[in-house]
């Protein structure tokens, strides 16, 4: 099977105006407020996140960017309820779920969904597609006859023949498998969808199909996405607004048309530098910019 060709990378729109179902004049759907979580290594304690906050509104896209270790994918997890938090709070269309236990975890998950990195993550490789995609669907109880449809519909939505459903993990490649962990995730009709590093180790024409394959579901479905991401052109392109995370900290938020054109902070600016460009000689000069912030982070390492 190949990848759809449609590389061709649309065009972002701007700032709320991207954004769909009013989500600018409606209140948060996700509100993070002063979150901080440590993790102890024998004595020693590690400040992941430092007093991190923002929010997410209905059918909007958020942007979190930081380079390796910034604590970005830390702040998708503790979302997620898959590392505790020190202290702050975490809201989820208005219920706190800083602490919610496995019962209420459940109840959120039908709303919180999540695309990680690795497609396979969420992929069994010994179960069919099908199966893989009727899983979510089964624990909420969706009438048996009902499901082999709504599996093919998703299918289809992401780019997937129907009868993707009866072939396993290991028959697709790459990006196809990102197709489907996209599709596991939204067939529960999520309000909110968190994409951890969810291009990263995809090649550049695949992730431009991605791209647009998200934006179309936003568009479609009236999503909102929790980006991470660490290349600010990538977000660019999807997010309305961004959180620049550096260390645990928020070092600057804005329009993702503030902070990619004109970055307040040294670190951002480093960020913009950092991302690789087809000119030669440009390459050259952000080849610089990468060398000062692999120097600039502890122990001077990329």
């Amino acid at each position: 099977m190949t990848e759809p060709q449609n590389g061709a990378m649309t065009e972002p729109q701007n700032g709320a105006a991207a954004d769909r179902h009013n989500g600018a004049a409606a209140g948060p759907l996700l509100e993070v407020a002063h979150l901080s979580v440590s993790f102890r290594h024998g004595r020693r304690t590690f400040q992941a996140l430092d007093e991190v906050s923002l929010d997410v509104r209905p059918g909007e896209t958020v942007g979190v960017v930081g380079e390796s270790g910034a604590g970005k994918s830390t702040l998708g997890r503790a979302i997620l309820g898959l590392v505790p938090v020190t202290s702050g709070t975490i809201q989820f269309r208005g219920q706190d779920i800083t602490r919610a236990g496995h019962r209420a975890r459940v109840a959120v998950a039908a709303r919180l969904q999540v695309v990680f990195q690795d497609p396979n993550s969420s992929l069994n490789p010994a179960r069919t597609i099908g199966s893989s995609l009727a899983e979510p669907l089964l624990g909420q109880r969706t009438p048996r006859g009902e499901v082999a449809g709504r599996v093919a519909a998703m299918l289809t939505r992401v780019g997937l023949p129907p009868s993707a459903a009866d072939r396993y993990p290991r028959e697709f490649s790459g990006g196809q498998r990102q197709r489907i962990a996209i599709a596991r995730a939204l067939i529960v009709s999520p309000d909110l969808v968190v994409c951890d590093e969810a291009l990263s180790g995809l090649d550049l024409s695949v992730q431009a199909q991605i791209i647009n394959l998200l934006l179309e579901l936003r568009a479609s479905l009236g999503l909102a996405y929790l980006f991470i991401g660490h290349d600010l052109a990538v977000i660019r392109h999807l997010a309305s607004r961004v959180v620049v995370l550096r260390r645990g900290r928020v070092v600057e938020r804005g329009t993702a048309e503030q902070v990619c054109e004109q970055p307040a902070d040294a670190y951002t600016r480093a960020l913009m530098d950092a991302a690789p460009v087809p000119d030669p000689r440009e390459e050259r000069a952000r080849l610089s910019a990468r060398v000062a912030l692999a120097a600039a982070r502890p122990g001077g390492t990329p």
